[in-house]
């Protein structure tokens, strides 16, 4: 009868010790799932408040109207806060641009590369040196254009050509061509 008692007790603390891993696993899991949804809850706000707000978004791009520019003439627009100019070019300028060899320049691009794929007259460059950030000259009527006929930086005599390529000064590069597109034949696109 011991032996049978001795058997119970046993077979009875298998069932406690099973029945107690089950419940402790579903204890466990429900704490886990607790956890997990309320550093949910914790982090979201934090996530969110990183997103950009609606006046950054609305800066994001810029629409600029190009059917009133005249060829060889030029108009300024303001692109997240910074200058950028929209020209024109003329055929002669488009000639003049294109017998310059890329090679020989600091900052090798050629006229084609500057106006992107489709684009065969308007010149889109933000209006920043690209030696210490002064606004160049030359976008306005009866600025100066500088030695190339482009633009002409006053603060430390940056020279630019009709494409927006260093020429002479200590300008390290071009003028930047912002990404932009063609949204209808007459308004282009900026961001």
């Amino acid at each position: 009868m011991a032996d049978a008692t001795a058997a119970a007790t046993a077979s009875g603390d298998a069932e406690t010790t099973e029945e107690g891993v089950r419940r402790r696993d579903w204890i466990h899991i429900a704490a886990l799932s607790t956890a997990g949804v309320g550093a949910g809850f914790a982090v979201l706000p934090m996530v969110s408040q990183m997103a950009p707000s609606a006046d950054v978004l609305a800066e994001s791009t810029t629409d600029v109207d190009v059917s009133a520019i005249q060829p060889g003439q030029s108009i300024k627009a303001v692109f997240r806060k910074q200058p950028l100019f929209v020209k024109r070019l003329t055929p002669e300028e488009i000639t003049e641009a294109n017998a310059v060899d890329a090679g020989s320049l600091r900052d090798a691009q050629t006229l084609e590369e500057r106006l992107g794929e489709g684009n065969e007259d308007i010149l889109v460059t933000m209006g920043v040196c690209t030696h210490l950030g002064c606004v160049p000259l030359g976008a306005a009527e009866g600025e100066n254009k500088g030695e190339f006929g482009g633009y002409f930086c006053p603060c430390h005599g940056s020279h630019y050509d009709t494409a927006g390529r260093i020429r002479k000064g200590p300008a390290p590069t071009n003028l930047e061509v912002p990404e932009f597109t063609f949204t209808s034949e007459s308004v282009i696109r900026v961001g």
